[in-house]
């Protein structure tokens, strides 16, 4: 049996369906939600979440509302956004890997951080960090050859390739000596501690909960590596040619447009762990979901080699030239959104959709769930990049969310589009990319929308 066979994949241009979980029933009790949460939260929704435009809930005591229309998205997260804060359980799970960096911070404190990281981020700051991008992948490209034609796993290639580039953007230095010891960290905290368990949603965030304890000792042997990071790029010495080298450069010299008050050693530490972690993570879930589809779909693949073949050879292209290759990476993002769900709690009265929100009431907008809802487009779940095509309708801006919405939208978003993008040309223009290993991969959502498991593939020549 073929690849696309096994797939069901007999007409080329019929789009692909790629895989998913089977949906919950509508009537799942509160104990069996609670349950598929702990392995799989996207395998807790049931068909009315696909189709409805708000589903309402109870959670514990206080009642629940996944919103599906983007005027209401539009309210609660742009708005109205200061009434709605992180939950008790993403700060629980979140906060002992990204302290209180960008992420996670509130009020005043966000607002100080956003300012002053801001410019560390336009696209003339991205544009200065295209080197160290290229170089780390031309390097991934270069080893990926020298195994051509074996069996090798693409997740833990993008994993290892995303962190190359953290490392060199951030720091200038490659991450040969750190990287084996980061991705040790970000494992462990993934498979042990990330999960939550009934007490991280039942206790006040001033309660801790047994798994808290295990997090705080994470915590410590977390920051005193991130300080180590930190030390051996102090001992670097600071760059004498402008633009600066790496984000280290631009954050060390940031200062809020405001107030001139520069990240304290502690806020700087939480920061390089936001965007390291934020940063390479996500963009090596979307490599990887963005090559399985590709394997999947043979004349997709083909057409991306083209585009790159006809924009620059063998040689990276400037991301301007690809648009096909960032329309499969939209796609990508829209089928397997990083972040699968944004969990809000009120932190007042409100009215949503008709609704009247009370305080601590829960407030769920599904990145996973809006972007293959059955009102907000046609063939929700089939793998179609000519949706985000120059001159195709452009969804709605509160119907696809990849990295959020509003002031609080991943202030990464271009940084991490120009990596993904220039990445997957030069990977797709160098191999063929095939699935060795036949069994469907459905994702997870644990922190991000995760692979079950890594399949194998076969990378040829092209």
């Amino acid at each position: 049996m073929s690849i696309a066979e096994a797939y069901d994949i007999t007409e080329p241009r019929t789009p692909l369906v790629p895989p998913t979980p089977p949906r919950a029933p509508d009537d799942m009790t509160a104990l069996g939600r609670l349950a598929a949460l702990r392995t799989n939260a996207i395998a807790t929704w049931g068909a009315r979440a696909y189709q409805d435009d708000l589903v309402k809930g109870r959670f514990f005591n206080h009642a629940s509302y996944i919103l599906n229309t983007p005027e209401a998205i539009r309210h609660v997260l742009v708005d109205n956004y200061e009434n709605y804060t992180r939950t008790v359980t993403g700060i629980r799970v979140l906060r002992p890997i990204l302290g209180q960096g960008l992420l996670l911070a509130e009020g005043r404190a966000w607002k100080h951080q956003r300012r002053t990281l801001a410019p560390a981020f336009t696209p003339r700051a991205v544009g200065t960090l295209v080197p160290h991008m290229i170089s780390a992948t031309e390097e991934a490209v270069a080893e990926l050859q020298a195994g051509a034609g074996a069996p090798v796993d693409l997740r833990e290639a993008m994993q290892r390739l995303a962190l190359e580039i953290a490392g060199r953007t951030m720091f200038s230095f490659e991450m040969g000596t750190h990287g084996k010891a980061l991705r040790d960290f970000v494992i462990e905290y993934g498979t042990t501690l990330a999960s939550p368990r009934f007490l991280d949603l039942l206790l006040p965030l001033g309660w801790p909960s047994p798994r808290d304890i295990s997090r705080a000792f994470f915590r410590k042997r977390w920051t005193r590596f991130v300080g180590e990071l930190i030390a051996a790029r102090r001992a670097a010495g600071k760059s004498d040619s402008a633009p600066p080298r790496d984000l280290f450069e631009l954050m060390l010299a940031a200062r809020d447009p405001e107030t001139g008050e520069a990240f304290s050693d502690d806020q700087l530490g939480d920061q390089v762990a936001t965007m390291i972690l934020a940063g390479h993570e996500t963009t090596a879930t979307a490599l990887f979901w963005a090559l399985y589809l590709l394997a999947l779909d043979p004349r997709t693949q083909d057409d991306v080699a083209g585009e790159v073949r006809g924009a620059g050879g063998g040689d990276t292209p400037a991301i301007e030239r690809l648009p096909f290759t960032r329309a499969v990476l939209d796609e990508t993002l829209r089928l397997y959104p990083p972040a699968f769900l944004i969990a809000r709690e009120a932190a007042g009265p409100d009215s949503v959709a008709g609704q009247s929100i009370r305080r601590q009431d829960v407030i769920l907008i599904a990145p996973w769930l809006l972007h293959r809802h059955e009102k907000l487009w046609d063939n929700p779940s089939a793998f179609m990049p000519a949706r985000f095509m120059p001159g195709a309708p452009p969804p709605d801006r509160f119907a696809y969310l990849p990295f959020g919405v509003g002031p609080r939208i991943c202030i990464g978003a271009h940084f991490a589009l120009v990596e993904a993008t220039l990445a997957l040309a030069r990977i797709v223009g160098a191999f063929r990319i095939e699935l060795i290993d036949r069994d469907p991969v459905l994702p997870i959502g644990i922190v991000t929308t995760q692979p079950e498991r890594s399949p194998m593939f076969r990378l040829t020549r092209r």
